[in-house]
């Protein structure tokens, strides 16, 4: 491992929660827990229900701030969508969606959003939870065969990160193939071939531990329980019962028009580059999806509220592990943030935010066309941190960066 291309390479990793991850060296960020988890309680203060009026002032603290961010991050572009019942509407964009043609970035466009994937994925399969044909405490061993431990990790593990299998996207052989060839077509068995040469991390349930792997085995449980393929079950299944109308699972580099060109620096060089049009198929049930900006902002409260779910099962969904002192959680593929519920995403050139606030009904989108690090912490986060300080500060998002990168750890 050369020290110098690591310490440039800073992803967004466990700690940002994003889709794509150091490779073996790293060291994963992982807390000790509680034996349980915590089921989500709504707030019932006069603070925690007191969204602005999202006038006119207020609109122009938040175009400083998101501009503040985008500077200061250097961030082409960026679409923001801020809105709750009876508050009003912040719908803005910013900057280019492509660098060589300065064409502006704009709420139409079709972005990648990553790791967001994973609220369909784990979605899909809590649907086949209430329908009977899965059990969120079933061993995975039941529906895939040679996974490590698959007797002892349960689709509940794997859901909620907490299986200790390792990230297949933190594997140095797999980060050397896709930057040297990143229209390379992956297979699921093949992610998951780099997830297997490691040895089991922790006890299933005993931690937490934000991992691809996760979700990929997910997704093969879903597909040999559907008797479909993933992407055709999420679209049938999952987004076209939500209403989302621009939402689609790609089996391969295609990027319907228009779209954002995304801007990265997940690259062998550590130059930042135009990653368009890699191929997100070694993302698959973990972060290969595509959206716009307004099926996000329906997809938000469909989330949190369980709208796709029975009651049961989102409460299930809802109780989640803590994962700092904060009082963030991860529950089974979404997290709570401060009271923020939903997913952020990243994977290269691109990174975006979905969250929703029960207590007011409101809901924050932000898209951006670049995975590019501040300082070790995602745009997305700062951007998501930025707009929540103004508009709900007793509730700000925020996702600590990871720790510093040394000789030793490689970066993070």
């Amino acid at each position: 491992m050369r020290y110098s291309f690591e310490r440039r390479r800073v992803c967004a990793g466990v700690a940002a929660l994003g889709l794509f991850v150091a490779p073996l060296g790293a060291g994963a960020a992982v807390a000790a827990e509680p034996p349980g988890p915590v089921p989500y309680a709504y707030a019932t203060s006069a603070a925690a229900t007191d969204f602005p009026q999202l006038t006119p002032a207020v609109a122009a603290e938040l175009d400083t701030a998101v501009q503040d961010v985008m500077r200061d991050a250097k961030v082409p572009g960026v679409m923001v969508a801020l809105s709750a019942p009876g508050k009003g509407t912040y719908l803005r964009s910013f900057g280019v969606s492509d660098k060589s043609t300065g064409a502006a970035m704009n709420p139409a466009l079709f972005m990648r959003i990553g790791s967001e994937t994973k609220t369909f994925t784990v979605t899909a399969l809590l649907q086949l939870v209430d329908e009977g044909k899965v059990g969120l405490d079933d061993p995975v061993s039941q529906y895939v065969d040679g996974v490590p431990s698959g007797d002892r990790i349960t689709l509940r593990n794997l859901a909620a990160m907490r299986s200790g299998l390792f990230n297949y996207s933190a594997d140095q052989g797999f980060y050397e193939a896709l930057t040297s060839n990143p229209g390379r077509q992956w297979t699921p068995r093949e992610l998951l071939d780099h997830s297997f040469r490691h040895p089991v991390q922790f006890l299933p349930g005993e931690e937490f531990q934000y991992s691809n792997t996760n979700t990929v085995l997910l997704g093969l449980v879903v597909e040999k329980v559907s008797g479909m393929p993933l992407d055709e079950y999420v679209e049938k299944e999952v987004a076209v019962p939500a209403g989302l109308r621009h939402t689609l699972f790609p089996t391969n580099a295609a990027f319907p028009s228009p779209h954002a060109h995304g801007y990265t620096e997940q690259t062998a060089s550590g130059a930042v580059e135009d990653a368009t049009d890699w191929n997100p198929s070694w993302g698959w049930a973990a972060g290969a999806m595509i959206s716009d900006l307004q099926d996000m902002r329906t997809w938000a409260k469909v989330l949190a509220t369980g709208t796709l779910l029975s009651p049961e099962t989102q409460a299930e969904r809802l109780k989640v592990y803590p994962t700092s002192t904060d009082g963030s959680g991860y529950g089974l593929g979404l997290f709570n943030i401060q009271g923020w519920i939903g997913h952020n995403g990243s994977l290269p050139g691109y990174q975006s935010l979905t969250v929703y606030l029960p207590e007011s009904e409101a809901t924050l989108v932000v898209l951006l066309n670049s995975d590019v690090t501040k300082d070790g912490t995602a745009p997305s986060t700062l951007l998501g941190r930025a707009i929540t300080e103004i508009v709900t500060p007793d509730h700000v998002y925020d996702i600590p960066a990871p720790p510093a990168a040394s000789p030793s750890s490689g970066g993070s």
